[in-house]
This record gives structure tokens, C-alpha cells and sequence, in this order.
């Protein structure tokens, strides 16, 4: 099981924390996520087949790109 925290600029309210964690929870591996909208930032758990490409790339296909 691996975590890792992102940074995501564009978290500013409940409804973005809500949107990041709805569509990460839908991601095959995903075993939890952690969106807060004062820090900026989710924190993701998962396992295989899920990877940070794949949680990177949902997250910009949702307008919620994680800072470099």
C-alpha cells in the first residue's frame, strides 16, 4: 500500500473536495482519499493497479491537476 500527498491549486471549496474524492474512490487500487480545501491538498492510499501516472492523470482530466 502506498500514500502520497499532492498538491492541488485549484481546491477551493467543498464542492472540489467532494468532485477529487467522488472520482478518485472510482479508480480500481484506491483505498481512500483525503481532499482539504484550506491545506490545498488530497492525500491518496492505494494499491495496484492503481499508480500516481494513473491518480495524476484523473486528477487533470478533472480540471484538478496536481502541482509539479
Amino acid at each position: 500500500m502506498t500514500t502520497v500527498t499532492y498538491s492541488i491549486p485549484n481546491i477551493s471549496c467543498g464542492h472540489c473536495v467532494h468532485t477529487i474524492q467522488s472520482e478518485l474512490s472510482g479508480l480500481a487500487g484506491v483505498k481512500s482519499v483525503v481532499a482539504d480545501a484550506q491545506t490545498r491538498k488530497a492525500t491518496i492510499t492505494f494499491e495496484p493497479p492503481a499508480n500516481e501516472e494513473k491518480i495524476k492523470e484523473l486528477l487533470s482530466s478533472i480540471n484538478y491537476p496536481a502541482a509539479a
